[in-house]
C-alpha cells in the first residue's frame, strides 16, 4: 500500500500552525537561574547551541558534562563503547527509590540477567498475540468518546487509561483489583518530584535532603511498590503453569549462570518498571500525535482513508495493523517532535576517546534526544510536522542515530515493538471514527518529568467523523 491512499490528497499548505515547543535560551544560564529552571523544567535549561552544534560542554557550579548531538558520537556512546558507560547518578537518584534495581536502572550482569528474563514476552509472535487486546481497548475508548460528542476531555488522561488497561490485560493477566486511577495518580505524583532530584544531584546534595513535594512522592512510591509486591505475591501463590505473561515469566526466571531466581521484590521492581514505562510513553506518543493531527486535518484524513482501504470498510483486525504505513509514519513523526523520553544520560566508567574527544572517567554524557530530533544539521525544517520523513526511502537515507525515541544499542527499549503496534492500533481505531479538536487558543506547555508531558493535559473536543 502506498503511504498516501491515492483517493485522498493532502490539502494545499496554508499558514503553518504554531506548535508547542521549547524556546531555548540564546546563552547558557547563570548557575542560580539554571537551577531554578531545572526545577521547573530541565529541558528549558538547554542553550540554543545544543540544537545546532555536534557537541557541547556545560559547566555549572563546577560540574562539567558533555552534550552529544552528532550521530557518530551518539553511536560511540550507545553502541561501540556501550560497556564504558553506565546509568547516570541523576537517573538512579530519580528512579531507583521507586523502581529499585530493575531493568531500567540496573547495570552490568544484573541488567543482562533481567533483560534476558523479560525478552521472551516481547518477541514478534508474542506481540502479535497482544494486538486483539490493543484493538479492543481502543474500541472501548472510541465508544466512550463517541457517546459524549462535543464534551471536552483531557486526551492525555484518556490515553493513559487506555494504555494502562492494555498493560494490565497483556502483562498482568489475572491480577485483578488494580485501581487504575490511583496507580496513574501515583506515577504522576512520583515523577513530579524528579526535577527537584535532578537539581539537588547537580548540587551534590545528600539524597535525604527534603524538598517541596517529597512527602507526596514518598507516599506515591510506597503505594506503588506495595501494590506491585501484592501482585508478585499473588502470582507466586497461584502459580505460573501454562501462563506466558510478564508476571509469570519473571516469577519463573532463573539466572542461567547461578540458577538464582527473582524474589518478590525483584519481580515487583520490574513489574512497576514495565507498568510505568509501558503505558506512560505510549500514551504520550498518542497524546502528541492527536495534538498534531488536530492542527493537520489533511493528515488526519489520510489516516482515516488508509484504515478504510486496509479494512475494506470492515472492523480493524490484527493483520491490518502492519498494513498502515502512513499511520505509523504519523506516530514516528510525533515521537520526533515530542519524544516521550526526551533525554538519556550516561556516566563514563573509564577514560574514553570519542572520535578525538577525550572523556574522563566520571563525566556525565547527555544525549538530548529532544534537541537531536530538532537539530538544524540533521533535519530539514526541524520544527515542521511532516510524516513523509518516515517514508521508507527517506528513513533509509537518514543516519540511524539521528532518531532515538527508543534509544539505541544494547539498551534499546525492550518494548519498542509492543509500543509501536499499540500506538498504531489505537490511533487507527480512534481517527477512523472520530475527529479531535484542540480547545481554541491552547498552546500546550512541554514539561519534562523523566517523560515529556503537556503540563496541563491536552483538552480536546471529540466529534464523529
Amino acid at each position: 500500500m502506498n503511504a498516501h491512499p491515492t483517493h485522498v490528497r493532502p490539502a494545499p499548505e496554508g499558514p503553518r500552525p504554531v506548535l508547542a515547543r521549547i524556546t531555548p535560551p540564546a546563552q547558557p544560564l547563570g548557575p542560580w537561574r539554571f537551577l531554578s529552571t531545572v526545577v521547573r523544567n530541565p529541558l528549558e535549561a538547554w542553550p540554543e547551541a545544543i540544537y545546532r552544534e555536534p557537541v557541547y560542554t556545560s559547566t555549572v557550579l563546577g560540574n562539567s558534562s558533555l552534550f552529544v548531538m552528532a550521530p557518530n558520537l551518539i553511536r560511540r556512546v550507545m553502541v561501540d563503547e556501550a560497556d564504558a558507560f553506565e546509568k547516570s547518578e541523576v537517573l538512579r537518584r530519580a528512579l531507583s527509590p521507586a523502581l529499585g534495581d530493575a531493568i531500567l536502572t540496573a547495570d552490568g550482569a544484573r541488567w543482562r540477567w533481567q533483560r534476558r528474563a523479560a525478552a521472551p514476552i516481547f518477541r514478534a509472535e508474542r506481540i502479535r498475540s497482544f494486538v486483539p487486546a490493543m484493538i479492543a481497548a481502543a474500541e472501548r475508548t472510541r465508544d466512550a468518546l463517541a457517546a459524549a460528542p462535543g464534551v471536552e476531555v483531557d486526551i492525555a488522561q484518556t490515553m493513559m487509561r487506555t494504555t494502562f488497561e492494555i498493560i494490565v490485560e497483556t502483562m498482568l493477566p489475572g491480577a485483578g483489583g488494580i485501581d487504575a486511577a490511583r496507580v496513574e495518580r501515583g506515577i504522576t505524583d512520583y515523577l513530579e518530584s524528579t526535577s527537584w532530584v535532578v537539581a539537588l544531584t547537580l548540587l551534590r546534595a545528600p539524597a535525604w535532603l527534603p524538598f517541596p513535594g517529597r512527602a507526596k512522592a514518598e507516599r506515591a512510591k510506597t503505594y506503588l511498590r506495595d501494590e506491585l509486591l501484592r501482585l508478585a505475591a499473588e502470582g507466586r501463590r497461584t502459580g505460573t503453569e501454562g501462563r506466558n505473561d510478564l508476571l509469570s515469566l519473571l516469577l519463573a526466571a532463573r539466572d542461567p549462570e547461578t540458577g538464582q531466581a527473582m524474589d518478590d521484590r525483584d519481580v515487583a521492581d520490574n513489574l512497576l518498571t514495565f507498568v510505568t514505562a509501558g503505558h506512560e510513553t505510549t500514551a504520550l506518543a498518542l497524546t502528541w500525535a492527536l495534538y498534531l493531527l488536530s492542527h493537520h486535518p489533511e493528515s488526519e484524513a489520510l489516516i482515516a482513508a488508509e484504515v478504510e482501504a486496509a479494512t475494506a470498510g470492515g472492523p480493524l483486525a490484527p493483520e491490518h495493523v502492519d498494513a498502515l504505513p502512513y499511520t505509523r509514519q504519523v506516530i514516528l513523526e510525533a515521537m520526533r517532535l515530542y519524544p516521550p523520553v526526551p533525554v538519556v544520560v550516561r556516566a563514563a566508567l573509564r577514560d574514553v576517546d570519542l572520535d578525538g574527544i577525550p572523556v574522563k572517567a566520571g563525566t556525565p554524557i547527555t544525549i538530548p534526544i529532544y534537541a537531536v530530533h530538532r537539530h538544524a544539521a540533521l533535519w530539514d525544517e526541524p520544527e515542521r510536522f511532516d510524516p513523509a520523513r518516515f517514508a521508507p526511502e527517506a528513513a533509509k537515507a537518514r543516519d540511524r542515530y539521528a532518531y532515538l525515541p527508543f534509544a539505541a544499542g544494547p539498551r534499546i527499549c525492550i518494548g519498542m515493538g509492543f509500543a509501536l503496534s499499540e500506538a498504531v492500533a489505537i490511533l487507527a481505531v480512534l481517527v477512523r471514527s472520530l475527529r479531535f479538536s484542540l480547545r481554541p487558543g491552547t498552546l500546550p506547555v512541554l514539561k519534562q518529568r523523566i517523560t515529556l508531558r503537556p503540563s496541563e493535559g491536552m483538552p480536546m473536543r471529540v466529534s464523529p467523523r
